[in-house]
């Protein structure tokens, strides 16, 4: 039998240790070192019968590597294959990580009952039983689908091997454990090895998988820091479980950008895609009050409109409160200065408050000037027209600086019915080519005046 061997591990960031230490030197957190007991046998957790007689790489020259175009597998949920760039990848391992309860099963199994290839859905926290209820909920029901209970990997590839999957599942990685591992499941190095052999599967096999990952108090997907650098992609499914606006995020992508966003309605029998954020973004109110503008911003290549509210009044306690919810309270901190500072505006002692409606973060510059249109709207009590909207962002001059994409944002502002835009006079636009009524302006002061005025 081989030697017990033991390691110090950080759970925070996954450093290794000969010693135990009070605090981590890589990521800095204290009391985050703990021993794990690590026997790695000399043995393969996959072997396919071709890895015997594979040959060895030799490097080429650049231009001698022929180069195709990535066939992707369509996972028939349009937001999903926006967010991986059109789709899976053959032999790409793919980490889904989000809050509890937030829908991460919910969506993975949604999408193994609709996809036309064949499916095995592996889970270590369910029952068989618990995901049959699951997915009588779920419409589309398949016969592609296989369903498989079992944390033990090498028990998962042999079941592998007998069904062929084309697409692999697995809810979650902080289940699963090794035999060739001693420590207990979700410890870091299950986590590295569990995952390390799933990548060797994918790799020789060219058959997709996707992990299902716990997160942290912080936000943060748990292990180690290098399980995010094992993996080809990584999406966080976020959304405040009050409201039933999901939204599915690209922290990393190989195959595709990371900019793109696609959000989801949660219903009774699954989560639904949403094709036009920007309805579900905007109260549907006849009669518009004061403290309300409406902002475009860019996530990836799709432009959406978002409703800004603001509530300004008078502090009824000695320090003024400052409260934000999907905006950057220092940001609007900042916007309060510059409106003081540079329109005379004296809110100094008034309490500031600012919601983005629908539950979502964002962080696009080009709000600010619906953020300081809100927040004067509510501070003179003045509505602002329902058909305005604004793209624009507020320098520390007081100057409105332009954006990045305006014609987007202004074509997606006259699709959905809006009458006026207002931009910065600094864009390089013609005004002219647009039906919309484009109004530019320069300075704070030229919005107050045409808003107010």
């Amino acid at each position: 039998m081989a030697k017990l061997k033991t390691s110090f591990f950080c759970q925070s960031c996954g450093t290794n240790y000969a010693k135990w230490l009070g605090q981590c030197t890589s990521c800095k957190q204290w009391n985050t070192i703990v021993e794990e007991i690590i026997q790695k046998e000399e043995k393969q957790a996959w072997r396919s019968a071709s890895s015997e007689a594979k040959k060895v790489a030799k490097p080429l020259k650049i231009n001698e590597i022929s180069t195709s175009e990535e066939v992707r597998m369509n996972t028939t949920d349009g937001e999903l294959n926006r967010v991986l760039g059109g789709g899976l990848v053959p032999g790409s391992l793919t980490l889904l990580g989000g809050e509890p309860g937030i829908g991460k099963s919910t969506l993975l199994l949604q999408i193994s009952l609709k996809l036309p290839y064949k499916t095995l859905y592996v889970s270590g926290e369910e029952s068989q039983k618990q995901i049959k209820m699951r997915a009588e909920r779920i419409t589309g029901q398949t016969d592609n689908c296989f369903i498989l209970t079992e944390t033990k990997t090498q028990n998962i590839f042999r079941q592998i091997e007998e069904i062929e999957p084309e697409v692999v599942i697995i809810d979650s990685i902080q289940t699963l454990h090794t035999e060739y591992i001693e420590s207990s499941a979700g410890s870091i190095s299950q986590i590295r090895e569990c995952t390390a052999e799933l990548i060797k599967f994918a790799k020789e096999t060219n058959v997709p998988v996707i992990l299902i990952g716990h997160i942290t108090k912080d936000g943060t997907i748990a292990g180690p820091k290098i399980l995010e650098h094992m993996v080809d992609t990584v999406l966080q499914f976020e959304g405040d479980r009050n409201h039933v606006y999901r939204i599915l995020r690209a922290l990393k992508n190989r195959f595709g950008s990371t900019a793109e966003l696609g959000i989801y309605e949660m219903l009774g029998n699954g989560l639904r895609e949403v094709s036009n954020p920007s309805e579900i973004l905007i109260s549907n109110k006849d009669n518009y009050l004061s403290g309300t503008a409406i902002a475009t911003t860019i996530e990836g290549m799709r432009p959406l409109m978002i409703e800004i509210q603001a509530l300004v009044s008078t502090a009824v306690y000695g320090t003024p409160q400052r409260s934000t919810t999907g905006y950057n309270l220092k940001r609007l901190n900042m916007i309060l200065a510059v409106l003081e500072k540079r329109a005379g505006f004296r809110l100094g002692a008034k309490d500031v408050f600012l919601n983005i409606t629908g539950g979502i973060n964002v962080d696009d510059p080009a709000i600010d000037l619906a953020v300081v249109a809100a927040i004067l709207s509510s501070n003179e009590d003045i509505t602002i027209d329902k058909d305005f909207c604004f793209a624009g962002e507020v320098g520390l001059t007081g100057e409105i600086r332009p954006v990045n994409k305006v014609e987007q944002r202004i074509h997606e502002a006259e699709k959905l019915g809006f009458s006026t835009i207002f931009v910065s006079k600094h864009n390089k636009i013609n005004p002219k080519d647009f039906k919309i009524d484009v109004r530019m302006v320069s300075k704070i002061e030229d919005l107050v005046e045409q808003l107010f005025g």
